[in-house]
């Protein structure tokens, strides 16, 4: 009963006619600008949300759903333990044996360090690369010939062309190599290998840039290994709890093993869109509590242009708290019928650039997508909502708690 009277009295305040003009014009004004914030930030948070998930859906194309490394070193040998726990999990679909290592590219006059990525057949059951081929075919053995799949970027450095006539060199320093700083030490301390070129593969710049995938045998000779890996990528089926079989294989596998899920394996790179997102959201927030300085004049005009009513109101047994109370709900009525209103606008225009990409992209085509991407989060709305209420509190406070002590 006690809230029920102010805000009755608070809702005929919102939609009355006032006595001043301008105090209707004002409080117009404030629900647009209150508005405006909203929608701001429920839009910013949507894009960021669709660069995300198209960002996570790139590295999903090339990373596995889990990484075993080794916890101490570059590299280990996998025992019968270790395939036996892989290959018994009812939840793991498939896994894949890598070695990983630097080595400098020549390819005519051409040269670039790039990352050699040696794998097994099971590799394309476990990633989605062979997918990504923008030029020539997923492609590591042709009649025993060893063939390699290279970054769009590393081809573009080399000038590399898909054709049977000319190698890439590899070369690999030895490993158990000792210079002693003369060139035929040199010449004789460093593994060389060529290998063709069967296509090229697009996923992001990071992958792009720097990962040429060869067969694992090749990987071996020009490496230098015998058994060793440098990790086993797995692959879950539909549905299962990453988190979960992470644990499990964590506790089997025991500590000299280091397990990373997608968001470990590129930790550093969520930790920065997770930073610039809510940066963002804060930044939109504090520029609409400096908007929400509408709400503070249009309280302040409306509390002075109803002075008579308050006094009637005294008159009738009201207290000081209750009249008090009505203008800070006038307040958050206000905020809240422009965070209603700024809403519905945002999702409308979310839901527009969705379905018809209206914003566009700059580049020229240069981007693997035309117009910016858009994912609409319930968790956003009610954050939004809950922050433009508090920063309504916050503006409708200071009128209700000084001006109606000062005039009244």
């Amino acid at each position: 009963m006690t809230l029920r009277f102010p805000l009755y009295i608070a809702k005929r305040y919102l939609i009355s006619k006032k006595r001043r003009n301008v105090i209707n014009i004002i409080s117009g004004i404030s629900v647009i600008g209150v508005g405006v914030g909203t929608m701001a930030l429920i839009v910013i948070m949507s894009i960021f949300n669709g660069f995300d998930n198209l960002l996570q859906n790139l590295y999903h194309a090339f990373d596995p759903d889990l990484k075993i490394t080794a916890a101490e070193g570059k590299s280990f040998t996998p025992d019968s333990i270790t395939r036996s726990v892989l290959t018994s999990h009812p939840d793991i679909r498939e896994f894949s044996y890598i070695i990983e290592e630097n080595a400098l590219l020549k390819y005519d006059d051409q040269q670039f360090i790039a990352r050699l990525k040696g794998v097994d057949s099971n590799y394309t059951k476990v990633s989605g690369v062979d997918t990504m081929i923008t030029s020539g075919k997923f492609e590591l053995y042709d009649s025993g010939i060893p063939l390699a799949v290279a970054g769009q970027g590393v081809a573009y450095s080399l000038s590399l062309g898909i054709n049977r006539h000319t190698p890439v060199k590899c070369f690999v320093p030895k490993r158990d190599a000792h210079f002693t700083g003369s060139f035929m030490d040199a010449s004789t301390a460093i593994n060389q290998k060529h290998i063709y070129i069967a296509g090229f593969f697009s996923i992001q710049q990071d992958f792009d840039n720097q990962y040429v995938i060869v067969p694992i045998d090749f990987a071996r000779d020009i490496f230098g290994y015998d058994d060793e890996l440098s990790s086993i990528e797995v692959k879950l089926k539909p549905g299962a709890d990453d988190q979960a079989i992470k644990a499990e294989l964590q506790a089997s596998l025991g500590d000299k093993f280091l397990i990373r899920d997608r968001q470990e394996q590129h930790a550093l790179f969520y930790k920065i869109m997770a930073s610039e997102k809510w940066a963002v959201f804060l930044i939109l927030s504090f520029i609409l509590l400096i908007a929400s300085f509408n709400v503070i004049g249009s309280l302040t005009m409306l509390i002075l242009d109803k002075k008579e009513d308050i006094y009637t109101l005294r008159s009738l047994g009201t207290d000081n708290k209750t009249i008090s109370r009505i203008f800070l709900i006038e307040g958050w009525l206000i905020t809240a019928l422009g965070a209603v209103f700024g809403l519905l606008i945002g999702t409308v225009l979310c839901w527009l650039q969705m379905e018809f990409g209206l914003i566009k992209l700059g580049g020229s085509g240069s981007f693997i997508i035309d117009a910016y991407p858009v994912i609409l989060r319930g968790i956003d709305f009610v954050l939004v909502f809950f922050t433009v209420l508090l920063i309504g509190f916050l503006a409708s406070w200071y009128p209700v708690r000084y001006i109606t002590g000062k005039y009244l």
